[in-house]
């Protein structure tokens, strides 16, 4: 790939770092707009939790197809099919806020994550891709990294500003948000349909082996274990700070429409917006110093390290007292940092995000290591697992509508220690007997 053909993609490589930002951003949409629907809805705090549930759930019938698109029909098609998806689902997002209706938001929701499914298949190899690989294609995934983050920091932020007062949550509030979303996805429809993008992994030719292998992912038990910590790791990052949103923003007393719930805090959702967007600026932070120290500890190292430290983190949350208040600096509305005055196990559970920050890529090597061929077919089953994301934080609010929202953040204790598990003992592999050579 010659430096005139590298400047012919910085365009399409810039609607990649678009995508990369949108991946987070409507990812991110269903925390806040939890706490609309428990409001305009009356929804509990599970039915709240059911637009992340719709969301992810669309990872477990998406996954694998959205490989086998990839493969068929190359990294063009399956973007803009993405887009084109994820406009119709923040679409529909936008009308359930004219309708008024629940279950249209929950339509939105499930395909918006179709397209982040699809999307999140192809902006990895693509930007790979069009950065020519090696070592400025990694380049380029580490920025595109940083810009996801950097939307799943404003979502929160941005629409608990749009929100205001509890008085006026409704999903118009959100609009704004909503009006971004499906504009960004409409320029870099229009961008990509008139720029040529490289090829290389498109499967041209049926002449595939009728030889069937009698291994696969699954025959590694490393694999499978890891798998399943993928699943958790998806929640716990998910489950965090969508309950902590609910917790934050609920009334003081606990009542809602006229039962009782789970007793919250009674905070502004603006400044509740602030707080949570600080656990995924955190996150961007982690996921910074992961690449600079990635070279130096193993997987494993980090993986454990982080896993105990968030179980400190937890553990702390749960047994400190709600009354006992600090001065935390929070990421606000305007993109400025302040302080914030919020009882100290709020900020507990936002500094888990500097340890959720590194789990995916930790888990991810850890569990393909060894794999050689089947790491393909691998991936694509990690696609799958993200669902937990949607599974996860729906049990955690269950929990949290039976008892108390702190009770239920002992779901993430659970989810966490398995991590560590996973770290210390299940990551070893103990099928090398498998032949892995392509």
């Amino acid at each position: 790939m010659n430096s005139a053909k590298k400047e012919n993609y910085a365009l399409p490589i810039a609607m990649m770092f678009a995508l990369f930002f949108m991946i987070a951003f409507v990812t991110g949409l269903p925390s806040p707009m939890g706490v609309i629907v428990a409001k305009q809805f009356g929804a509990s705090n599970f039915e709240s939790q059911l637009g992340f549930f719709a969301n992810f759930l669309a990872y477990a019938f998406m996954g694998l197809p959205a490989g086998l698109m990839l493969k068929r029909y190359g990294y063009k098609f399956t973007a803009l099919s993405a887009v084109v998806v994820g406009f119709v689902g923040v679409g529909i997002q936008f009308l359930s806020g004219v309708a008024e209706s629940f279950s249209i938001y929950l339509a939105g929701a499930f395909v918006s994550g179709f397209s982040m499914c699809m999307l999140n298949t192809v902006v990895n190899p693509m930007l790979n891709t069009l950065g020519g690989e090696g070592k400025k294609g990694n380049q380029l995934l580490q920025f595109g990294s940083s810009l996801n983050s950097v939307g799943a920091t404003i979502t929160p932020v941005l629409v608990g500003y749009l929100m205001g007062d509890i008085a006026g949550r409704t999903i118009e509030k959100a609009n704004p948000a909503l009006f971004i979303a499906m504009g960004i996805f409409a320029l870099v429809f229009f961008v990509l349909l008139f720029v040529r993008i490289p090829e290389p992994h498109m499967v041209k030719e049926t002449n595939v082996s009728k030889v069937k292998d009698k291994y696969s992912p699954l025959s590694f038990r490393h694999f499978i274990l890891g798998a399943i910590a993928i699943f958790i790791y998806v929640g716990v990052e998910i489950g965090i700070p969508s309950t902590l949103n609910l917790f934050m923003t609920s009334p003081l007393d606990g009542i809602i429409n006229g039962e009782q719930g789970a007793m919250g805090l009674g905070i502004d959702a603006t400044i509740a917006g602030t707080v949570v967007g600080t656990y995924w600026f955190l996150m961007l932070i982690g996921r910074l110093l992961g690449g600079l120290l990635g070279a130096k500890y193993s997987s494993k190292a980090m993986l454990t390290f982080v896993s105990s430290l968030g179980i400190i983190f937890l553990l702390s949350a749960i047994f400190s007292s709600v009354t006992t208040v600090v001065d935390m600096p929070v990421f606000q509305s305007d993109l400025s940092f302040g302080l914030t005055e919020v009882p100290i196990s709020v900020m507990y559970l936002v500094l888990c995000g500097f340890c959720t920050s590194i789990m995916w890529g930790g888990i991810f090597n850890l569990a393909v290591e060894g794999l050689g061929k089947y790491t393909t077919a691998a991936s694509g089953i990690f696609m799958v697992m993200v669902c937990g994301g949607g599974i996860i934080p729906l049990l955690q609010g269950y929990v949290a509508d039976i008892s108390t929202y702190m009770t239920s953040y002992w779901v993430m204790m659970a989810c966490m220690a398995y991590m560590l598990f996973y770290a210390l003992i299940g990551s070893k592999n103990v099928n090398k007997n498998i032949p892995v050579a392509a």
